[in-house]
C-alpha cells in the first residue's frame, strides 16, 4: 500500500494526489482492488507543473518583504535580484522533469 510505504494514511494520500489525478498525471481505480497508477511518462511532467498543481499558481504577486502587492512603482530593495532568482529557480524546476529529480533523490540514498 502506497500509504504504508510513504508513512502516510490512505486519506492523506488520497489528498496529495487527487491534484495529480485531475491534471491526467495519475490515474484513480477505485474499490478494494483498486489503487493509484501512473498514467504519464514521468519525463514528461515538470517539477514545477507539480508544484503548481498541488500549491496553485506560484507567482503570488506579492512583494517579497512587505505584505502588499509588487509593482513597478515603489518597489522594495530586493525587487529586481528577487526577480532575477525567481526566473532562474522557475526556468530550472520548469526543465527538470520528475523522473530526473526522484534519480537524484534514488542516487543521494
Amino acid at each position: 500500500m502506497l500509504a504504508e510505504t510513504v508513512g502516510s494514511t490512505s486519506g492523506f494520500v488520497s489528498q496529495v494526489l487527487h491534484p495529480l489525478v485531475r491534471q491526467g498525471w495519475v490515474r484513480s481505480d477505485p474499490g478494494p482492488a483498486g489503487g493509484y497508477s501512473l498514467a504519464v511518462d514521468l519525463t514528461s511532467v515538470s517539477v514545477l507543473a507539480v508544484i503548481e498543481a498541488v500549491e496553485g499558481p506560484t507567482e503570488s504577486g506579492r512583494c517579497v518583504l512587505a505584505d502588499r502587492p509588487c509593482n513597478e512603482s515603489g518597489t522594495c530593495a530586493l525587487h529586481v535580484p528577487w526577480l532575477r532568482a525567481r526566473a532562474q529557480l522557475l526556468g530550472e524546476l520548469a526543465a527538470t522533469s520528475v523522473a530526473e529529480a526522484s534519480m537524484v533523490t534514488e542516487d543521494a540514498r
